[in-house]
């Protein structure tokens, strides 16, 4: 009922732990509280909280326009509904590295698992879209230096992500890597990476957990969790893809409302309100506290 029962702390810690053993973890992306308890039933071993979804949910693209106070509210809707540990994309770091670093301890104060600091310029864009810049070795070194410093709880990860690879070539995103591991990066997202192969060259090169993003319509190609985990990547997400499935489907039946005045044709596609009811535990509510909780859910 409510929120979590297992502290902020007590997520990370768990999810460090699950890092280090090596095993594949499997984050997708949540675009509401609601889709992250569902991420949770379904067994999934994270969530994802990706900025071009926060963005895209306030109508805006994913060019740098939200701020860190919309981003740190939304992480903290989903991290608190959830036992599963969260990670979010936290852009550039909303600024300098003195920015970076404030970043991370509101991250923190939200409840988030993690989060990655990217090394684009400001304004960024999509990591799979063409036109990419980044910032200098020695920027992107400094905000994961300030990120590092400004940590309070030791078991908050990290992570640097490089978009060198469209910019620079797979050596030079590599090079970069280790650069960003050696100012103190828990792990490694390399962005739009091509093949399987490179993933491999990518994980044979860096001794810390590493992170591919299957977000479609991209750079990458959709390869599978068995083939991912069998070149030895550590976490994979999926950003945007229950966005897309959940407005495809709303799309949809704006189209048939339009079309039939009704949507009795598509019931049967919709999320039945018992299913929803027992998702949001409706049920412990009632049992909280009747004489302030009086209501009683229909069959």
């Amino acid at each position: 009922m409510l929120y979590s029962g297992i502290t902020p702390a007590d997520k990370r810690r768990a999810f460090r732990e699950r890092l280090a053993s090596g095993e594949l973890l499997r984050m997708p992306g949540a675009f509401n509280p609601l889709s992250a308890r569902l991420i949770e039933r379904r067994g999934f071993d994270g969530v994802y909280i990706s900025g071009a979804v926060i963005s895209a949910d306030l109508g805006l693209p994913d060019v740098g326009l939200t701020t860190l106070t919309e981003v740190a509210a939304r992480a903290r809707q989903i991290a608190r509904v959830t036992d599963l540990p969260a990670l979010v994309d936290a852009d550039t770091g909303f600024g300098e590295p003195m920015n970076a670093a404030r970043t991370v301890q509101e991250l923190e104060d939200a409840g988030v698992a993690g989060l990655h600091l990217e090394d684009q310029v400001n304004p960024k864009r999509c990591g799979h879209l063409d036109g990419k810049q980044v910032v200098a070795t020695e920027v992107a070194v400094r905000r994961v230096r300030a990120a590092v410093e400004a940590r309070r709880d030791p078991n908050f990860l990290i992570m640097a992500r490089t978009d060198a690879r469209a910019t620079d070539g797979l050596d030079a995103a590599i090079n970069r890597a280790r650069r960003l591991v050696d100012a103190g990066a828990d792990a490694i997202f390399p962005e739009a990476l091509r093949d399987l192969g490179e993933f491999e060259w990518v994980r044979r090169a860096l001794d810390v957990p590493i992170l591919a993003n299957m977000t479609e319509f991209g750079q990458s190609d959709l390869f599978t969790v068995d083939q991912l985990r069998d070149v030895g990547v550590n976490l994979v997400i999926w950003p945007v893809s229950l966005l897309r499935l959940a407005m495809g489907a709303a799309d949809r039946a704006l189209t048939l409302l339009d079309a039939e005045g009704s949507l009795t044709d598509a019931v049967g596609e919709m999320q039945h309100r018992r299913d929803l009811y027992d998702l949001i535990d409706y049920a412990s509510y009632t049992r909280f506290d009747t004489d302030i909780f009086d209501f009683t859910v229909p069959d």
